[in-house]
């Protein structure tokens, strides 16, 4: 299949790491929070500490420091909250968009790619992102932007729109599951190449019916962090 010519554009820049320089590659352990998990089954993920429970437990017998994975990846968890929620199985939002990333709370987190605050924002829904930065990014002829979710409530404190960010600088920590939504601590992490009329939050997650839109506007966060 070919790609975009925004996707090679990803692909063939080197970014920053998200995380500290002592992490490295051996770090990470891909996980599949997918309903096709079959060890999901006698795990109750509307709990956010058996989630964790569960998600901790995995990364310590696989020696690994942060878990990451879930783009397009079609879940369960989402069922617990009625902000995603609906009767019609093809309007229920249950497929991810970005790539999420577990690791402990209070963790650094670095701007993968220089750029600007576009926006940030506590959005509060049950299972939402609790607070949230979005980067603007321009280089080369590329105009685009990247969200992390799940962050601490000191992550958007004394933040101004517009104001540059370097590549390599941190811009947040990560949140604990009583204000990022009730998730066991991790980051989402998005591109988006058109944000519309959005200000601290875009869709995470997407139904069947609007896939197609979200799949092209939402490239893989892979062809950038390039884990696997």
């Amino acid at each position: 299949m070919s790609i975009s010519a925004f996707e090679a554009f990803l692909k063939s820049i080197k970014p920053h790491s998200l995380f500290d320089s002592n992490i490295t590659s051996h770090d990470f352990i891909a996980l599949d929070l997918s309903i096709h998990n079959t060890e999901l089954e006698a795990i109750n993920v509307s709990s956010s500490d058996d989630l964790e429970q569960f998600i901790w437990s995995y990364m310590k017998s696989n020696n690994a420091k942060i878990a990451y994975g879930g783009y397009l990846e079609k879940r369960g968890i989402y069922q617990r909250s009625n902000y995603f929620n609906q009767t019609n199985s093809d309007t229920e939002r249950n497929i991810h968009l970005g790539l999420d990333l577990w690791i402990e709370a209070g963790t650094p987190i670095f701007a993968p790619l220089p750029g600007t605050i576009h926006s940030f924002k506590n959005n509060t829904n049950y299972g939402d992102y609790g607070p949230t930065i979005v980067l603007k990014h321009h280089i080369e002829e590329f105009e685009f932007y990247t969200l992390y979710g799940h962050l601490s409530l000191e992550s958007i404190e004394d933040l101004e729109v517009g104001v540059e960010v370097n590549q390599g600088e941190q811009i947040a920590t990560l949140g604990t599951a009583e204000i990022n939504g009730d998730y066991p601590p991790h980051l989402h992490f998005q591109i988006i190449k058109d944000i519309q009329d959005f200000r601290g939050d875009y869709p995470g997650v997407s139904n069947q019916l609007d896939l197609a839109f979200y799949k092209d506007n939402c490239p893989d966060p892979n062809l950038l962090l390039k884990l696997y």
